[in-house]
């Protein structure tokens, strides 16, 4: 990607930052619920021409509570309300692992961020990166991109672990993450 030439690339978690999380796991498409804002927020994001990429742990297939078809399901859900949204998701990457398989995608290991990378052909230096737990924001300072933090989803409990977050940027949610950053770029 040439930066003068491409779209900016911004990478959002799923789970408490696009839709609603469940402790229980999402584990089918009506399950799958937006969070209020969000769908609007990827929507101008690609109206201002930025590449979107999801990247999600889904532990989920791996304790058995889901299968990889019912997951892409969901997914094929979640593109449908983005884009009767107006919007789009260009990239989405998941890692199916469970957190004693020692794999490298499982965030907060940075593999499906690399693997974006890889993809797109891209460097992360600087791209924000929008979570709502700890893992998420350790994967992205490990590749030297922008973590943000949203209060929806586990943010509150990963603001009250930070502390004041680390002096990273936090927000209510990824409608006003997506609004800063578009006032600022």
């Amino acid at each position: 990607m040439n930066p003068s030439t491409e779209p900016r690339l911004i990478i959002l978690d799923r789970d408490g930052v696009i839709n609603l999380d469940s402790e229980a796991f999402i584990k089918s498409p009506d399950e799958w619920v937006p969070i209020p804002g969000s769908l609007g927020a990827i929507a101008r994001l690609k109206a201002r021409g930025w590449c979107v990429a999801v990247a999600t742990n889904q532990s989920g297939i791996a304790r058995g509570l889901y299968d990889r078809e019912t997951l892409e399901r969901v997914h094929q859900k979640m593109f449908a309300a983005v884009e009767q949204a107006g919007g789009g998701i260009d990239l989405l990457e998941f890692c199916p692992h469970g957190p004693d398989d020692g794999c490298d995608c499982r965030k907060p290991a940075p593999g499906l961020y690399r693997r974006i990378a890889e993809r797109l052909g891209v460097d992360l230096a600087g791209v924000p990166v929008i979570g709502d737990s700890l893992r998420d924001l350790q994967a992205a300072i490990a590749v030297g991109a922008a973590p943000m933090l949203v209060l929806t989803g586990k943010g509150e409990q990963s603001r009250a672990n930070l502390g004041r977050a680390g002096g990273l940027p936090v927000f209510a949610d990824l409608a006003a993450a997506v609004e800063s950053l578009l006032q600022n770029t």
